[in-house]
């Protein structure tokens, strides 16, 4: 059966925060900023008095009022003079307007990466994302002849460093393979997953210090991190909220440098993504209003630029050798029609069970004051994902959880004015609300089906036929990739056929967190295909928008935090008889008294529905891939997982036992530095240690150079890192 334990493999791609710390004086960010001509202009017309003073002002109090000195997104400066000749050469090679054919001649933007010093010197301007790969450049140049197998790992691990739309973007070194996972021990894929991923990051915390140490970036007062943090940080919302949409591309859009033959092309898709996204949400208002949530023309109006790609999550492929190898034979009896078939069908079973990993695996706890609750801003792009009728059902679940009512059936959503608002605020107690995963709100993870196109009806085409419709009504640009929670991996585009998870926010823990919900992504994946051998069809889940939305509701119910779904149980519309099935394993699932065409199902019941549901139909799964662990593990997840565990560490920081007793602005400021400072060293440190059980192998005790923190020994720790990194190469397919 495809995706057995002896036929899946799995990788993954991880999306990174990135700060530059110092003073505003000598990082790139705030330099940039006031010495903008954005900044004169707008400072000039302010002083004119043809313009008000507040845009000048705001971005002038972003770069003077930064005590932390914490710079996100910022750029890094270095010396020309310090690169070696392998570092040069790669940097002449991505300055090419075709990266294999230099008789394109170099990018037309070239001259935004260079400057020059006061004293004459040449200074390179870069992005955090391709100061990775120009720092292991330079390490290869350093090993050269000496350490040549160092030296050849280095430049195999160089495409894997990539850039999303303004942070740093890593995927697998390599696939975790069947034999590969056994020669290293390793009991399951999500543990497989896990290492490789672990290696990965730690590589990109050794590569920023060795970068420091040999382009001299303290030196110059900057100190450059990357590290996992979910939901873009609270300065970069205030400087968004100053600048216009052009002038914010200009400062934080990758120029993509790395891993694109055509940057400069890649560069204006990450632009289309950002003004396409930006459109989007200005057009979910005017959803609101359709569907009801907005009643009146007390509207905030969104800022022109959206800040959604900003947030930073981890995508987990996982393929099946067997369908593959069929694709590759270009077999008669299973071809890419039958794939898309089969995949739109696995994904509509899978969607059922997204809220068994949102906020239990993964989190993105978030806190909302009183003020942020206009419906236009707190439904982030739920108007484009949801069924305007969960939408009303949910947004008057969420008000009720904040306790937005004055009185029993009412409520006080925010008059806009922010005098107004506080003053509500602080006379009516109103205090807002902390949500587990506010990623999966304000990022667009999955843009809902039109009734004339549907995503996921096995029909060929049918993603680019909504494409077109999204694009017609202002939601999405047919040229973009559909975003959806679970997407196929099909073989005629990707070389394998699978499906990649993109859900998952952060993990407090790489071996305990990602580990497991890897582990639950496969046997899922595998439910799944066991479930469609045995009968389940399209036409059990039906593809109209009202069902789609119906079973993609408990994920976003499980982000926000919300206590119940509602599911139709009467009227005309296609039934879904899968979720039907599953509900029968519930026990408190009920009719509504408000909605009384409708079954309430709250979802810590319906999670444990699932959980038994899994239990029952895939339990020759579990003893195929030995996952009772998994299931135990599970289990107690559903009673508190990941976030609580998150939310537990920042009240824990802030020393309040309540996280409503914090406001919004000082939560979440608290958890980014969590992120930035406590997990990072935590997660690197769970790294090292699995290296160092690799290299002690049968030695009493594993290398010590692996704990120092000496920068002279960096080359020797990295170089340590590398061995195992060629041992996994050689034991698995590389994905370059």
């Amino acid at each position: 059966m495809p995706f057995a334990p002896d036929d899946v493999s799995a990788g993954s791609e991880s999306e990174l925060q990135t700060a530059v710390i110092g003073a505003a004086q000598t990082v790139d960010l705030p330099r940039r900023i006031l010495e903008s001509d954005y900044f004169a202009n707008i400072a000039e017309r302010a002083e004119r008095d043809e313009a008000s003073q507040r845009p000048a002002t705001q971005l002038h109090r972003f770069v003077q009022d930064n005590p932390d000195q914490v710079w996100e997104n910022a750029w890094i400066r270095l010396p020309w003079g310090r690169l070696n000749e392998r570092a040069r050469a790669l940097w002449a090679q991505d300055l090419l307007a075709d990266r294999e054919d230099a008789s394109q001649g170099q990018r037309k933007d070239q001259a935004r990466f260079h400057f020059i010093a006061p004293d004459g010197s040449r200074w390179l301007r870069l992005p955090i994302s391709y100061l990775l790969k120009l720092a292991l450049a330079q390490l290869a140049g350093d090993y050269g002849r000496v350490q040549p197998q160092r030296a050849a790992t280095a430049e195999r691990l160089m495409a894997h460093f990539l850039n999303d739309n303004s942070s740093p973007e890593t995927f697998s070194f390599h696939v975790s393979e069947p034999e590969g996972r056994a020669r290293a021990g390793q009991i399951s894929v999500g543990d497989a997953v896990a290492t490789e991923t672990g290696k990965r990051f730690l590589l990109t915390q050794w590569l920023l210090a060795y970068a420091d140490h040999a382009f001299g970036l303290s030196e110059s007062g900057q100190k450059a991190l990357a590290y996992y943090s979910p939901h873009a940080p609270v300065r970069l919302h205030d400087l968004n909220d100053a600048v216009s949409d052009s002038f914010f591309r200009e400062l934080f859009l990758s120029p993509c440098l790395s891993g694109w033959r055509h940057g400069e092309e890649k560069h204006r898709y990450m632009a289309l993504c950002h003004k396409v996204l930006s459109r989007s949400q200005l057009n979910a208002i005017q959803v609101l209003r359709e569907a009801g949530v907005i009643v009146n023309n007390l509207v905030v109006v969104p800022r022109t630029s959206n800040l959604s790609l900003a947030n930073n999550g981890t995508h987990v492929s996982i393929g099946s050798r067997r369908i593959t190898a069929l694709l590759d034979a270009g077999s008669p009896h299973f071809r890419p029609e039958h794939e898309k078939v089969l995949g739109d069908l696995v994904i509509k079973i899978f969607e059922h069970f997204l809220p068994l990993f949102v906020g239990l695996y993964s989190a993105a706890p978030y806190r909302l004051d009183y003020s942020d609750f206009h419906p236009e801003r707190v439904l982030g792009f739920l108007p484009h994902e949801l069924h305007s009728s969960h939408l009303r059902m949910l947004w008057r679940n969420w008000k009720a959880k904040a306790r937005l009512n004055l009185l029993p059936g009412t409520s006080l959503t925010p008059m806009g004015p922010r005098w107004i608002d506080r003053i509500i605020e602080t006379v009516f107690r109103k205090r807002g609300d902390r949500v587990p995963d506010y990623r999966l709100i304000d990022y667009l993870v999955a843009l809902a089906s039109t009734d004339r196109s549907p995503a996921l009806d096995g029909t060929p085409g049918n993603q680019q036929r909504l494409l077109g419709d999204l694009d017609d009504l202002g939601v999405f640009d047919r040229g973009m990739s559909l975003y959806l929670p679970f997407k196929q991996r099909e073989h005629a585009k990707m070389g394998f056929s699978g499906f990649e998870a993109r859900w998952f926010s952060l993990f407090p823990s790489l071996g305990k967190d990602l580990a497991r919900a890897v582990d639950l992504q496969v046997l899922l994946t595998a439910l799944a295909m066991k479930l469609i051998s045995q009968g389940v069809t399209h036409d059990d889940i039906p593809d109209a928008r009202f069902t789609e939305s119906e079973r993609r509701q408990f994920m976003f119910v499980a982000a926000a935090g919300l206590r119940t779904g509602y599911v139709r149980i009467k009227g005309d519309r296609p039934r879904n008889r899968f979720l039907a099935r599953l509900l029968a394993d519930t026990a408190k699932t009920r009719p509504s008294h408000l909605y009384r065409t409708y079954a309430k199902v709250y979802l810590d019941d319906y999670r444990d529905g699932l959980l038994r549901f899994i239990e029952r139909e895939g339990a020759d799964l579990i003893e195929a891939f030995d996952m009772h662990a998994v299931i135990d593990d599970l289990r107690a997840r559903v009673a508190g997982g990941a976030e609580q565990e998150l939310d537990r560490e920042v009240r824990a920081s802030l020393r309040v036992r309540d996280s409503l007793h914090a406001d919004g602005r000082t939560y979440n400021r608290r958890a980014e530095r969590l992120y930035r400072e406590d997990f990072r060293r935590r997660h690197r440190d769970e790294a090292i240690h699995r290296v160092a059980e690799e290299l002690r192998g049968d030695a009493a005790e594993p290398p010590f150079t692996l704990f120092q923190n000496d920068p002279t020994t960096l080359p020797e720790r990295i170089g340590l890192l590398l061995d195992t990194l060629a041992d996994d190469l050689n034991q698995n397919r590389s994905t370059s």
